[in-house]
């Protein structure tokens, strides 16, 4: 990869051991991104991991909504995201950030199988530079894409 991909890491309270394990047995995959995470989740994986992560607010303290703009801005190329089914009252709603990777078209992995296809796919598929340079090679489809997509954001409740 000549970029540097940002990969999001994200869990509910109940899924953050699970998914500092899979971080953990995948950690000279994971150590070719850049990690980001919320406060809590990315805490784990570092001390789990030993991999550098950089760390947003906690999910109920903003994290949730700073991961959206995040994603919204260009900010990441893949996310990965393990879900609780049933969460707790308490979680935070990453809705926002669900509504922004469907619409700017970036792989989300919900859970252990899906993480392993993502992770496999931008390791390995040579068309994997379809997703990873976007960032940097972003060319709007219309003039008024990046308006479009600062809109969605506005609406979606990420700014």
């Amino acid at each position: 990869m000549n970029q540097q991909v940002t990969l999001a890491l994200i869990a509910h309270d109940r899924k953050k051991e699970a998914l500092a394990d899979f971080v953990l047995e995948n950690r000279a995959a994971f150590s070719r991104f850049r990690l980001v995470a919320t406060q809590g989740t990315g805490s784990l994986v570092r001390r789990r991991t030993g991999l550098p992560v950089h760390l947003l607010k906690h999910g109920p303290a903003g994290g949730d909504q700073e991961m959206g703009v995040l994603a919204a801005d260009s900010g990441v190329q893949a996310v990965i995201f393990f879900r609780d089914t049933d969460p707790a009252g308490h979680e935070p709603d990453f809705t926002g950030l669900l509504a922004v990777c469907d619409a700017e078209e970036i792989p989300l992995a919900t859970n252990r199988a899906t993480a392993q296809a993502l992770l496999y796919f931008l390791l390995n598929s040579p068309d994997r530079a379809l997703v990873t340079a976007r960032p940097w090679a972003y060319a709007p489809q219309h003039a008024g894409a990046e308006a479009d997509a600062a809109a969605f954001a506005v609406q979606a409740g990420l700014r």
